[in-house]
């Protein structure tokens, strides 16, 4: 064990989820500076090396840091503290939201308001795209990774989960044909940082982060009845196409297959609850990001407002909001389990993970690839906010969304025009920018339109 109190350790984590606006970079920021710089409870190379597995998972990476720092504090108990923290606050005020936006989103406020914020989401999903390439997009053969997901998902519309499979083969073919065709994964050396955590590693007295296979196949087994259980339970009781039952088996294959954090999910659910299961349009999808963005915890919480919307319109015998807490809690829970999972069975072994290379190369292509998918969806998301009307058209095996030139909506070209240049060029925060462009939005809405 640390010298790290439970009840201490508790109110950090409750404030770090009370910082926790603006996206993963600035949420692993806040828990830098305190956990690192402030509390000095983790060295820097380790926090490092922590972050590097996380960023190699499925979902979202700063839930998941906070998951692995609280294991590595406290074992179970302290990783279920921590990652639950750090998702309340967002669950909370989503829910709100979600009930408000179901049951008054058509006032005329509250749509100008949101017309503002969905024409800033532009600048945040564009700016998310420059973030991750930079990261990820280290070569030639990773810009041409990226450039080929674009092509496949944006005019083909290949499937997300296939794209992901096909960048994971091409790493790992490059790989064996040429080892400096993929860029390696750069990880801090683990030094003798003077952090609690590091004391206590090199002391030996964490024997929890000590690999051990039996534990590991017990806690996988454990967390997968914990996360699959309430599907199984909604698929014997309300049958295969009630929406509870689809909600929970949509989301569990969108946990394991969204590599690359929120805007990755975002591009697949986006692709999926639109345009295949129509339980909320375009904007609607906007709409949400922009509660997610403007609230703390996690982006992936913009899931739980899309299985709100998605519950509540259904027929299903039951007040809507009840039916909208009931599928947006099932949302969540099928979200995060998996993030648990991934910690509690996967972090004794990081080392061994992140010294396989051509585990890395496949990884790598992954991440690359989901630059490609998150350009797919700034443009998606562009063309629907921008244009009132747009035609998709099918030539052969070529899929087009062409807009109607002539419902081009000048005030949402120039709000999203404005937050790209303030997000991107003057590194304005996300806050302020959302919130400028909401104001933006109710000025030209109520006193212009």
């Amino acid at each position: 064990m640390t010298s790290i109190p439970f009840r201490e350790a508790f109110v950090v984590w409750l404030r770090i989820a009370a910082l926790s606006f603006g996206g993963p970079a600035a949420q692993i920021a806040v828990m830098h500076r305190i956990l690192v710089e402030e509390k000095k409870w983790i060295g820097e190379a380790r926090f490092l090396h922590a972050l590097n597995y996380c960023m190699l998972l499925p979902g979202p990476e700063a839930q998941q840091l906070a998951t692995y720092i609280g294991w590595l504090m406290g074992k179970t108990r302290g990783g279920l503290m921590a990652g639950l923290l750090f998702i309340a606050p967002g669950f909370v005020a989503i829910m709100a939201l979600s009930m408000i936006y179901a049951a008054y989103g058509n006032l005329p406020a509250v749509a100008a308001a949101f017309f503002g914020l969905k024409a800033a989401v532009l600048a945040v999903v564009l700016e998310a795209v420059a973030r991750i390439g930079k990261r990820a997009l280290k070569n030639g053969v990773m810009v041409g990774v990226a450039a080929a997901a674009f092509v496949a998902i944006f005019f083909f519309q290949v499937a997300f989960p296939l794209l992901i499979i096909a960048a994971a083969v091409f790493g790992i073919l490059a790989h064996g044909l040429n080892d400096n065709l993929i860029p390696a994964s750069t990880t801090a050396a683990l030094s003798g940082d003077d952090a609690v955590l590091d004391r206590a590693i090199a002391s030996g007295a964490l024997t929890h982060t000590i690999p051990n296979a039996p534990r590991a196949v017990r806690t996988a087994v454990l967390w997968l009845l914990i996360w699959l259980t309430p599907v199984a339970a909604c698929f014997v009781w309300l049958g295969p196409d009630h929406i509870f039952t689809t909600l929970g088996g949509f989301f569990s294959r969108a946990a394991v297959v969204t590599f690359g954090g929120a805007y990755a999910v975002l591009a697949y659910v986006a692709q999926q609850a639109v345009d295949v299961y129509g339980w909320l349009n375009p904007g609607e999808m906007l709409d949400g990001l922009a509660l997610a963005e403007t609230t703390p915890g996690p982006l992936i919480m913009v899931l739980q407002f899309v299985g709100y919307l998605a519950a509540a319109r259904a027929d299903l015998g039951m007040s809507p909001i009840t039916a909208g807490v009931l599928g947006a809690s099932l949302t969540v829970w099928v979200t995060f389990a998996p993030s648990f999972m991934w910690i509690f069975v996967g972090a004794p072994y990081v080392e061994a993970l992140l010294g396989r290379r051509r585990l890395q190369a496949a990884l790598s292509c992954i991440t690359a690839a989901v630059v490609g998918v998150i350009l797919n969806l700034s443009i998606w998301f562009a063309l629907h906010v921008i244009f009132s009307t747009v035609n998709e058209r099918d030539i052969g095996p070529l899929h087009l969304s062409v807009p109607d030139w002539t419902t081009l909506d000048p005030a949402a070209l120039l709000i999203a025009g404005t937050a790209a240049l303030a997000v991107l060029r003057f590194h304005l925060g996300v806050g302020w920018t959302l919130a400028g462009a909401a104001a933006a939005g109710l000025i030209w809405k109520l006193l212009f339109a």
